[in-house]
């Protein structure tokens, strides 16, 4: 898992580097044809790392209430994001991954609730919600680099 969490900690250094780039308005636009914007997807990986990872292995998530609905599956962005939720983004960024490794080595992580994610993989435990996570955050990466041409 050493190298599992070197890639998510690179990730993660990359979408930081993002938040840093782009101006506050930059991060909220979202282009015609583009259903979300560059602060969203950020978000997003954030949320969906807790929800894979921690919901899946029943363990209480870092993110409040409010953000897992603001960047959940299925949601969209709903007004602009301040400059203090992006520095909130930021540091979850990267608490985490850091808690997320440290609750690994520790053995938190004892079961999980199998299903098959969106796309079709299975997730049978918390080592392959990791793995997936990692693959989810280098599609929404993806996704900026289609935005970014648009902002």
């Amino acid at each position: 898992m050493e190298t599992t969490f070197k890639i998510t900690r690179t990730s993660r250094e990359i979408y930081a580097k993002w938040l840093e780039k782009y101006s506050l308005e930059q991060l909220n636009k979202i282009p015609q044809g583009f259903s979300n914007n560059l602060i969203w997807n950020i978000g997003h990986i954030v949320v969906s790392q807790q929800l894979l990872v921690y919901a899946g292995s029943y363990q209480p998530m870092m993110v409040s209430e409010e953000m897992l609905a603001k960047y959940r599956r299925g949601s969209k962005p709903e007004g602009d994001v301040t400059q203090q939720e992006v520095n909130e983004i930021k540091n979850l960024l990267f608490t985490t991954i850091e808690k997320t490794e440290d609750d690994y080595k520790k053995g938190l992580f004892t079961s999980y609730n199998e299903r098959t994610s969106e796309l079709g993989f299975l997730l049978s435990s918390t080592e392959m919600a990791i793995d997936f996570n990692n693959y989810h955050e280098a599609i929404h990466l993806g996704i900026m680099m289609q935005i970014k041409k648009f902002i």
